[in-house]
């Protein structure tokens, strides 16, 4: 299933994004309820996906970011972040970093170099801490799609990571969350970053150091994961900067697409 978050005017909701048989165009069918909290139903309302704006799918307590779990990314981001570490690098994203599929990533005025980083995001399913590898699909609700935003040169001046990646807007996500699969299957996934429709990123889930269970097992021998927390696995190697006017768009397979453009907080 594809589950998306929307808003028609107002009104903010659940749906299933339903692909129509005879036409080929994209429905969205309302849910009533929480698709993490309980049961849900349809509700029988139907609207063409372009008629409605498509939100974050979920509203996390925190993101929770893997870095490092890719080598060839590790190798061109060496000089500001260091070697490789036998355990995952774990920093997290504010809940107000999170962004809509197409909503405007604001560009700092304190930062000079604005950098996207496509990725695979887990979306979880229910509390949960000390899982052991065997459980971790227990606690996977879905995937979906997201661009972890940094400000690269306050990264490095930094020393830590907190504010080059905590400004609001440095985490887009959607369009959707796509539940059904397999552990195996999104660990093969192929991930696509482009800017203004130039490719930038081209890599494969295929390429973590750390997997998905392990990364769940990390992170929660010492932190309690909720539901609808996002954990981002990491980005391939490619990452570089956006302007202000250009558009960063992230795919990955199965699961979608995010755009967003680049704007001027002023």
């Amino acid at each position: 299933m594809r589950i998306a978050r929307f808003a028609v005017g107002d009104e903010v909701g659940f749906g299933l994004v339903e692909t129509d048989t005879d036409s080929g165009e994209d429905h969205i069918a309302r849910l009533n309820g929480h698709p993490l909290l309980g049961d849900i139903k349809l509700t029988g309302e139907r609207a063409k996906l372009t008629d409605v704006r498509l939100l974050s799918p979920v509203l996390p307590t925190k993101v929770v970011c893997i870095g490092k779990n890719y080598a060839d990314h590790v190798e061109e981001m060496k000089d500001v972040t260091g070697e490789t570490t036998e355990e995952p690098v774990v920093f997290l994203k504010p809940s107000t970093a999170v962004a809509g599929p197409t909503d405007p990533i604001f560009h700092p005025t304190v930062s000079e170099r604005v950098d996207f980083e496509g990725e695979l995001a887990i979306v979880i399913s229910r509390p949960c801490r000390e899982v052991p590898r065997e459980r971790a699909a227990d606690v996977i609700f879905g995937y979906t799609v997201a661009n972890d935003v940094t400000a690269r040169d306050l990264q490095k001046t930094d020393k830590q990571w907190t504010r080059a990646k905590g400004f609001d807007s440095f985490c887009p996500i959607g369009p959707w969350i796509t539940t059904g699969l397999t552990i195996e299957e999104a660990q093969d996934l192929a991930i696509t970053t482009t800017v203004d429709g130039e490719i930038r990123q081209a890599g494969r889930t295929s390429q973590f150091i750390h997997d998905i269970p392990g990364m769940i097992s990390y992170v929660t021998s010492f932190m309690t994961l909720l539901p609808g927390d996002v954990l981002l696995t990491g980005t391939p190697a490619g990452v570089g900067p956006v302007r202000v006017g250009q558009e960063v768009s992230v795919t990955v397979e199965r699961l979608g697409t995010i755009a967003n453009r680049v704007v001027s907080r002023d």
